[in-house]
């Protein structure tokens, strides 16, 4: 029996992103044991019931600490020497970079999931560039000997390409995450006033700043239309904090975070992603499968989960008069919302299905 080690900086993803992949390897016969931060305990209980094993082994995310990372590198190393994995598939920066640092040291297949490349691959400062160099050149070493490198959409794959950080012959393309389209079925269409949802990390490259902005100039011609905002606290450098977000409180209604967005979505006439770049948004994903039209940046990774006046509209990033124009559309064609909706739905079972997008990691690392 192959054993599979999943390493991810996130506890609850593994539940929440890979949990269907989990399930379909474990289904298939394989062990799979999983690798991140210590499980609070609602996900301990939810590990339990789904009987997959997790280690433990931190990572500090969103910053760089030498001697901290140092011990992250000493900690995987024990837990791939321990364990013998057959397979070890890392997700997000520094999983993919450490774990493939480690990796190299094992007769075992390292599969990388780019998620999505962050905020390091973006911006024109000094100290952004430098930061970029530094990374671009621990991806290339970490990468170098493994044995696939799996993207969520073009943009990222193409542009690992171009920076010379990993050859094409090892690159492979999936439709981000996937979505269950069962758990995430078509809602009824809400009545009402019209009520636009964004679901997000408090971040500033997420466009949570266009999309307040946008609200407030909406809100003074429409009074009645509703603007909510879904998220957890960030804590990187491109936070935004709990103070500004309650400073929006006269157009925006933050949510907070929680567990199950479908209530949320259900309530929503149209779901809007701001952001400056993505992976594959599933917070969109979801949103489509319940059945809501879309506004979305021309971001990698945004694009690719709208249809430009299909089921929803492009804009460019970090346009707020764009944005505006949008929402204005909707309010003032209100009666095509719900049939975007259904053009979204049908887009999700097509290409999204998150069983159609398990097949092709399994097949990508020889696990059908």
């Amino acid at each position: 029996m192959k054993k599979i080690i999943i390493v991810s900086p996130i506890s609850k993803s593994l539940i929440n992103f890979r949990g269907d992949l989990i399930q379909e390897m474990k289904n298939k016969g394989y062990n799979v044991i999983t690798a991140s931060p210590a499980l609070s305990e609602e996900y301990s209980n939810i590990f339990k019931q789904q009987k997959i094993v997790n280690i433990p082994v931190n990572f500090q995310r969103n910053k760089l600490n030498p001697l901290y990372d140092f011990f992250t590198l000493i900690r995987l190393f024990k837990i791939f020497w321990e364990q013998s994995p057959d397979i070890i598939l890392s997700y997000t920066i520094k999983p993919v970079i450490w774990g493939g640092l480690v990796a190299k040291f094992f007769k075992t297949d390292f599969y990388a999931l780019i998620t999505g490349t962050g905020f390091v691959f973006y911006g024109v400062s000094f100290k952004r560039k430098l930061l970029r160099s530094f990374v671009s050149f621990l991806y290339r070493l970490a990468l170098k000997k493994s044995k696939g490198v799996i993207f969520q959409n073009i943009d990222d794959l193409n542009l690992f390409v171009d920076k010379g950080i990993v050859p094409r012959s090892k690159t492979h393309l999936v439709n981000g995450s996937g979505v269950d389209v069962e758990k995430f079925n078509v809602a009824t269409f809400p009545k009402g006033s019209i009520n636009f949802l964004c679901i997000a990390r408090l971040k500033g490259d997420k466009g949570l700043r266009e999309y307040a902005a946008a609200a407030k100039i909406v809100k003074k011609k429409f009074p009645t239309v509703v603007f909510n905002l879904v998220g957890p606290e960030e804590t990187s450098p491109d936070a935004i904090s709990l103070d500004e977000v309650s400073s929006w409180s006269d157009y925006i209604n933050y949510k907070g975070t929680t567990t199950d967005v479908r209530p949320l979505i259900k309530d929503a006439h149209v779901f809007i992603l701001p952001s400056y770049h993505e992976g594959l948004p599933r917070s969109t994903l979801e949103a489509m499968s319940m059945g809501r039209a879309v506004i979305t940046t021309d971001a990698s990774g945004c694009k690719e989960t709208v249809k430009n006046g299909i089921n929803g509209f492009i804009v460019p990033v970090a346009s707020i008069d764009m944005l505006v124009e949008k929402m204005i559309w909707f309010i003032e064609h209100s009666e095509q919302i719900e049939p975007m909706g259904i053009e979204s739905r049908r887009m999700v079972v097509e290409k999204f299905d998150v069983h159609k997008v398990n097949f092709n990691m399994l097949d990508i690392m020889g696990l059908k």
